[in-house]
């Protein structure tokens, strides 16, 4: 009888050969860009777009003095880009001395295998086996799987998500520290976490009678959601003492909007409605994105979702709350939508072969299209991934 694990390898071996195909076709009539020539190989049309950016912090780090616009605004520079993944290959460069396309794209496979194996093992907390191999499959045949095997820090970030969310359920928070304290660095999460673990504490005091949660308990899960906080707060601090400019962090994310939106100050909670007016006009972009956050709050408590315990949806409601605060819709967001994955186990419900076999037909179909939309580069491109 085939492992768990077994099951999952060839889940994942399997749907990389399909992704990994529509990857090549396209880079095969890629013409030439700003990142590559015309036709590039798999590993150069891997590395574009913000891997480029990865790149230059892997290789130069950061600046201690932040680039200047014609107009006096702070520019795109890579701060943006947190250290996690480009630390790590930068030292598997050292160790191997392959150069960075390569060691990028095998870094992100790797860890695209091991967030394949840790989604199993999170998805058979709360689902049946089969539900949780589903699962796997929708994950790894998702419309962006294929930025798992890119230059992009998402197959890393998602790892130490999916684990840290593990141990959550497991309730092993004192190993939660080193894992939120990585996830922290690799891509912004901290804080989001930080909600999801508060709320934890609070559902799990609520309930105390029926389910004990003992002082020592209480007060260690406490500490570990004050340290994710701390820790979604170390990188824009950081970038404030090497720099000496309070705001360095955020005015270089507030960079990507400018050419939507121009500069403007970061409100917490009206980037969504900003973006829903620059594509939809007024008062239709305030009408979307309202019924946007109406059907999110629903979704939470549909019984499929319901069906994932509270800890995973807290999560998601913390995430979700997360975006809808700080980040502003573009193209983009859609990478952005990535942490929600546990999503992916409410739609492995169904047990019908003749919905899940279409499922993953129109996931494999929204691959190409996410590649052809956002990843390959015609002329001037403003749908980046």
């Amino acid at each position: 009888m085939t492992p768990w694990w077994g099951k999952v390898f060839v889940v994942w071996a399997l749907s990389r050969l399909v992704t990994t195909s529509l990857i090549l076709v396209l880079a095969s009539v890629q013409g030439p860009n700003a990142w590559t020539g015309a036709s590039p190989k798999y590993t150069d049309f891997a590395t574009m777009w913000d891997g480029r950016w990865y790149n230059i912090v892997a290789m130069l780090g950061y600046p201690s003095v932040l680039p200047i616009t014609d107009t006096g605004e702070v520019g795109e520079n890579a701060w943006a880009f947190m250290p996690g993944y480009p630390v790590v290959a930068r030292l598997l460069m050292e160790l191997t001395n392959f150069p960075w396309a390569p060691v990028a794209v095998f870094v992100s496979v790797v860890f695209s295998l091991g967030t394949a194996l840790l989604f199993y093992r999170l998805m058979a907390r709360v689902q049946p086996p089969n539900t949780a191999l589903f699962a796997v499959v929708l994950f790894c045949a998702a419309p962006l799987s294929p930025i798992l095997q890119f230059a992009y820090a998402e197959s890393m970030y998602l790892f130490f998500l999916t684990l840290a969310l593990y141990l959550l359920l497991e309730r092993r928070y004192w190993l939660l520290y080193p894992v939120i304290a990585v996830m922290a660095l690799t891509r912004p999460s901290g804080l989001a976490f930080a909600l999801a673990l508060g709320l934890h504490v609070i559902h799990r005091f609520v309930t105390r009678a029926r389910d004990p949660f003992p002082r020592h308990e209480w007060m260690l899960a406490a500490s570990v959601a004050l340290f994710s906080a701390l820790m979604g707060l170390v990188w824009p601090i950081t970038a404030w003492a090497a720099t000496g400019d309070l705001m360095a962090y955020t005015d270089t994310e507030l960079a990507w909007r400018a050419p939507y939106i121009g500069y403007v100050e970061l409100v917490p909670f009206t980037a969504w409605f900003q973006g829903g007016v620059w594509w939809l006009g007024n008062p239709w972009g305030i009408v979307v994105v309202t019924a946007l956050i109406l059907t999110f709050a629903v979704l939470l408590f549909t019984p499929a979702v319901r069906h994932l315990g509270v800890d995973l949806r807290l999560w998601l409601a913390s995430y979700g709350l997360y975006l809808l605060a700080v980040f502003f819709p573009q193209s983009s967001t859609f990478r952005l939508l990535m942490p929600m994955l546990p999503l992916l186990g409410a739609a492995a419900l169904p047990r019908s072969r003749v919905y899940r076999v279409a499922m993953v037909a129109l996931f494999v179909a929204g691959q190409w299209g996410w590649l052809l939309i956002c990843w390959g580069v015609d002329g001037y491109d403003w749908t980046p991934p």
